[in-house]
């Protein structure tokens, strides 16, 4: 959110904080460690958290919360001492007509303050069982007028005292020249507080209903102000990508569409529809589809690459993992078969058989292409590369997908994946690109059963394979990864594998996957479990995403409680791919309420978009994704997932704001316009 609050910056004074009175340089320098420089950046320094000090009437207090009490000194504290310098100090208060007894850890000096007979106000924890309170904070005196006292991360650099010294000092100069930048409509639409008085109010709240207030109004800013970031990206894409209109016979697809061996669901034919609209468009395609594990991505892809081909255009689909390339590759043969030329190209491809494909790929005779990160090596040209997808997109790097891209002239690119993202993570993450979503499942799809079991259930687990296995079933068995340990992950994976060897009564070949395989060895391992050389596959989390086992009917996850929801269903995902009735079996023995709750939600639905709503709930967005590569945005005061709400009124928006160009044209958004120009200015800077 750097970038947003510099943009603030520029359309306001620039008044540095040695313009503050009483803001030398020592002080100077110990704000810019906390990246304070200017009277901005001072006012948009939020309180980390907020204590309260609201007095209430001891029957609307709650046992075992925070509680603030005015009360009256009965008699003299006593203090007990024991241990090393730990003391113990008991006082009896009069809290209206109901006698308290406040207790104090470690502060026998304020024996000498509590007087008999003298108004305190008392802070902390109330037990309603014994009448008494921990007291964790007190004044001398009745309450102040100001209830709520902000608390700041000042990483102990300056004084609380200090830096509210400063704020109020800027406050008293400054106040006058905050500007507002919302539009009248949307300050009394929203019956937001201005933005002077909501910065005034966040820093120094009146009371809980003003600091309610103060934060609707600057988060409902943060979300409006990212919200348009995104919009103005997306239309700096749009106005820098020019791509090639696609003009195809619509008879023609209709026709390829008519004889798929079934039918589309509603929720593909929309999807299709926004891919093909954006393909003949004369903007370039940026488009993510976003699916559940076997809601049917790959028609939906094939139908936009046959498209392609009628439009006189090359179509190149890029995977993690050759196993899943070489499974793209006779889908799509099977789909396309009398009607265009389908051609696979991994790094395993070599020699004379190389020179071949590459001569026939440049020279057009190929139509679509399937492959790794092969298809961007050097020596690989295209005649006229039109459509690029992308699956699995987030298991590619930027430069990857951006190389692929560059392969044709200003190809439509389509990214695809298979892990349901949350409605509220979408709109923050991928707010610059346009979104379509498959939600729903083909029909006469069986959905995989599920069941929570303990450890003690193996046995019966166990039968249940070789039944499975008997009538050419074949079954996952999945170790956890522990603390991310490669070695206790392998080992555990190789434990597990050495006492099934011994467990079965029947015949059964045993695979084992894990991290320290190469590439090579994994699609080995992958192939002979794809090809029921296999039939049971021992292996920790690698297990490629997407690939395909019709025979797969079990999926054994041990420690289950181990794995987020995302992760268990895109485990799940594993099976069900054939027409015949799978199960999946959460092996957990969760201690706490959160674990038993994910297992129990595992066993109630099947559908991705629900369960990531879930995951993000328990778990929060870096989880979600992964601390490292979630990508997710970070802001000051707004939390995506809370205050969703603000977060699509912002969007919705954002969008009006754009599209009927009302930074352009409207007088009362101009302090918008006059902030969106310079964002954008900075990010073009590095845009190319």
């Amino acid at each position: 959110m750097l970038i947003l609050i510099k943009g603030v910056n520029a359309i306001l004074n620039r008044r540095l904080v040695t313009d503050i009175k009483g803001v030398g340089p020592a002080l100077k320098e110990k704000l810019a460690q906390l990246d304070i420089h200017t009277v901005e950046d001072l006012f948009h320094t939020y309180p980390s958290r907020y204590e309260n000090f609201e007095v209430l009437p001891i029957t609307e207090l709650v046992h075992d919360q925070k509680a603030t009490l005015e009360a009256i000194v009965l008699s003299q504290p006593v203090v007990t001492f024991y241990g090393r310098k730990k003391s113990r100090l008991v006082v009896p208060l009069q809290v209206d007509q109901v006698v308290v007894k406040g207790i104090m850890f470690n502060r026998h000096f304020a024996k000498d303050q509590m007087v008999e007979g003298k108004k305190v106000t008392v802070t902390g924890k109330w037990d309603q069982h014994r009448q008494q309170i921990t007291i964790s904070h007190y004044r001398i005196g009745e309450n102040s007028s100001t209830e709520i006292e902000p608390s700041y991360g000042l990483r102990q650099i300056i004084t609380p005292f200090q830096f509210r010294k400063v704020l109020k000092q800027a406050f008293t100069q400054f106040r006058e020249e905050i500007v507002e930048i919302l539009p009248n409509r949307y300050l009394t639409e929203y019956k937001l507080l201005s933005r002077g008085m909501a910065l005034e109010q966040i820093h120094f709240p009146q009371d809980i209903n003003h600091l309610k207030q103060a934060r609707r109004r600057l988060i409902y800013e943060e979300f409006l102000l990212f919200q348009l970031k995104m919009q103005g990206l997306r239309q700096l894409n749009i106005d820098r990508t020019q791509g090639q209109r696609k003009e195809f016979s619509e008879t023609d697809l209709i026709e390829f569409i008519n004889q798929l061996p079934f039918q589309l669901t509603e929720a593909q034919s929309k999807a299709k529809q926004e891919i093909l609209d954006d393909m003949r468009s004369p903007h370039r395609m940026h488009r993510l589809l976003q699916g559940d594990v076997g809601s049917g991505k790959t028609v939906v892809a094939a139908i936009a690459l046959y498209a392609a081909f009628l439009a006189g255009f090359q179509g190149a689909i890029m995977v993690p993992t050759e196993i899943l390339a070489e499974q793209h590759y006779q889908s799509l043969t099977k789909l396309f078969e009398g009607k265009l030329v389908v051609e696979f190209l991994t790094g395993s491809v070599k020699g004379k058989e190389r020179k071949r494909k590459l001569a026939a790929i440049e020279s057009g005779e190929v139509n679509v292409i399937v492959g790794t990160h092969a298809l961007i090596q050097d020596d690989v040209s295209y005649a006229n590369l039109g459509l690029v997808i992308v699956d699995e997109q987030h298991r590619f790097g930027v430069n990857q997908r951006k190389v692929l891209r560059e392969k044709g002239i200003d190809p439509d690119v389509l990214f695809m994946t298979a892990t349901p993202i949350p409605r509220t993570l979408a709109i923050t993450s991928f707010g610059d690109m346009d979104m379509s979503m498959i939600d729903q499942m083909p029909v006469g799809r069986k959905s995989v059963e599920t069941f929570w079991v303990k450890e003690s259930m193996m046995p019966r687990i166990i039968n249940l394979i070789e039944k499975e296995v008997k009538s050419g079933g074949q079954a996952y068995i999945i170790a956890p990864l522990i603390e991310e340990s490669d070695k206790l992950d392998i080992q555990n994976a190789v434990d597990l594998y050495q006492n099934l060897s011994n467990t079965f009564s029947i015949p059964i070949e045993i695979g084992l996957l894990h991290g320290r395989l190469t590439p090579s060895e994994k699609d080995e391992v992958m192939q002979a479990f794809a090809e029921n050389k296999v039939q049971v596959l021992v292996s920790t989390t690698v297990v490629e995403v997407g690939v395909n086992v019709p025979n797969a009917t079990i999926m054994v996850i041990y420690d289950a409680e181990r794995f987020g929801l995302s992760q268990l269903h895109q485990l799940r995902g594993r099976v069900g791919r054939g027409d015949k009735q799978s199960y999946c079996i959460l092996i957990a023995d969760p201690k706490g309420e959160t674990g038993k709750e994910r297992m129990q939600i595992m066993t109630e639905t099947t559908n991705g978009f629900v369960l990531a709503e879930h995951d993000l709930k328990l778990r929060g967005p870096g989880e979600f994704f992964g601390k490292k590569q979630s990508g997710l945005p970070e802001f000051k005061l707004a939390d995506p997932i809370h205050d969703y709400r603000a977060l699509e009124t912002a969007r919705k928006d954002a969008i009006e704001i754009v599209t009927n160009n009302y930074l352009e044209e409207n007088q009362e958004f101009q302090q918008l316009k006059q902030l969106m120009d310079h964002v954008l200015m900075e990010y073009q800077v590095g845009f190319d």
